[in-house]
């Protein structure tokens, strides 16, 4: 017969053998087989780098000569001093997302290219021509041109993505080849990360160097999650933040894309909104500082027929938390147009439900758009009367009014002169310009001195120019 204390020994010996493992606080195991030594992302890797491509991007500059037209250097240099143009190449990656080629990327990576080449894998490369860009998302789809049936990356939901989730980055850093890195996910919805007015990226520690650019995030399952866009670094290279666009993002502007459109359009709200700081929080008796403050509404807005208020916070949208503007404008972009969106609106600490149309900007007046030509410094500069339209397009408050920059030729007067896309032009010479029509007749009169009113980012410009 076992005595006492042997007893006890032998049940707690065989309380632990049931325990699970656990509970035997065995937290770190060393490999258990040669299987396990051998586990390797290397079949994920080759079922789906073949989509990730090269893209070389070359533009013509033109390099103005700074003798040309003195009388001294003609002299001992020749009567001719020509400007010069020389060629610039730019390199990023591309994810390719449909069999007959069509390629996802950066915006920055192709901007102001005269010639783009994708490279696959393999090394072939093709010429391709783009289909839709944007600089505000920083996005853009190209179509190469060929009739081949394209390996591809089937594109996942970002909104299943979570903090901690094991990720590779497949692109093509310093130009040095095809490189693979892994990391996890860091963060969500991170803001402020580009110029661009997409504040809703996804962050990770994957290595992500200059030339990744356009490449792809992709999860364990070999979907795609995001596009590489941007890393944190004073030094150029990889410490460990780099930042990818979300896939959610890019099946609509790829949608977009392929309904031949020329232009990417967001849902028009009507509405500004502003982050909420806690002591708004507090004035309001919200119980976090998060959400979009809605501080004016456009009259006719669908902000306004939907009920929207100043003063009102909008916390979720279609019932996903909406933790600052940036991300209420990422949760109706990627909603896509035609529909509506239900928000969650909070004032006063009641919440209440509201169903908001999601459809494009209206064009209140005509743009009559019109090009300034002749010897003035708006020479080169294409005008627009500004409507709710003109003003989403240009990334502007959709309640500005008036005669607007749309675009400056490079090299123009205008151009020289500092004139921008998105100036508002208020006054001229002390006459206010109240359409494109009497700008166009004011250019004409052609003064001795010009007194310019512009108003930029909302701060009012006076400039002379003679």
């Amino acid at each position: 017969m076992l005595s006492l204390p042997k007893r006890a020994s032998l049940c707690l010996l065989g309380l632990a053998l049931l325990l699970p493992l656990p509970a035997l606080a065995q937290e770190k195991t060393v490999p258990q087989s040669r299987t396990d030594m051998q586990m390797s992302f290397a079949p994920l890797v080759k079922r789906t780098a073949g989509a990730v491509v090269n893209v070389y991007a070359e533009r013509v500059v033109q390099r103005t000569n700074p003798f040309a037209g003195d009388p001294f250097f003609e002299q001992f240099f020749g009567q001719r001093m020509p400007n010069r143009s020389e060629k610039q190449s730019s390199l990023g990656s591309g994810v390719i997302v449909s069999h007959n080629g069509l390629v996802v990327t950066n915006n920055h990576v192709i901007e102001g290219a005269d010639d783009i080449k994708i490279a696959l894998a393999d090394g072939r490369e093709f010429p391709c021509e783009v289909l839709l860009k944007d600089d505000s998302v920083d996005l853009a789809v190209l179509k190469i041109k060929a009739r081949e049936d394209f390996p591809v990356l089937a594109i996942g939901n970002s909104d299943a993505v979570e903090v901690g989730d094991l990720v590779l980055a497949i692109g093509n850093p310093f130009g040095v080849g095809q490189t693979v890195t892994s990391g996890i996910v860091s963060a969500l919805a991170r803001t402020q990360v580009t110029d661009g007015d997409v504040g809703f990226f996804i962050q990770t520690d994957a290595s992500i160097n200059p030339g990744n650019s356009g490449g792809a995030l992709m999860n364990m399952n070999g979907d795609l999650i995001g596009i590489n866009t941007a890393i944190f670094s004073r030094g150029g290279g990889s410490n460990g933040i780099g930042f990818a666009i979300p896939a959610n993002l890019v099946k609509v502007f790829l949608a977009a894309a392929e309904d031949g459109k020329k232009s990417f359009e967001r849902p028009y709200v009507g509405a500004t909104f502003q982050p909420v700081t806690s002591e708004v929080a507090e004035a309001l008796g919200l119980k976090a500082a998060r959400g979009a403050l809605v501080v004016a509404v456009t009259r006719g807005s669908p902000a306004e027929k939907a009920g929207l208020k100043p003063g009102e916070v909008v916390t979720a949208a279609n019932g996903i938390a909406v933790e600052h503007p940036d991300a209420l404008a990422y949760r109706l972009t990627t909603a896509g147009l035609g529909g509506t969106a239900r928000l969650t609106v909070e004032e006063g600490g009641h919440s209440r439900q509201m169903e908001l149309a999601l459809g494009t900007a209206p064009e209140t007046v005509p743009r009559d758009e019109r090009l300034i030509d002749g010897r003035n410094p708006f020479a080169g500069s294409r005008i627009a009367n500004l409507s709710p339209k003109v003003a989403t397009e240009l990334h502007m408050p959709s309640d500005k009014t008036g005669v607007v920059i749309v675009d400056v030729a490079r090299g123009s007067p205008a151009a020289r002169l500092g004139f921008q896309p998105g100036d508002i032009l208020v006054a001229v010479n002390g006459d206010a310009v109240s359409s494109t029509k009497v700008m166009e007749g004011m250019v004409k009169d052609n003064p001795s001195v010009w007194r310019v009113e512009i108003e930029r980012g909302g701060q009012r410009i006076r400039q002379f120019f003679r």
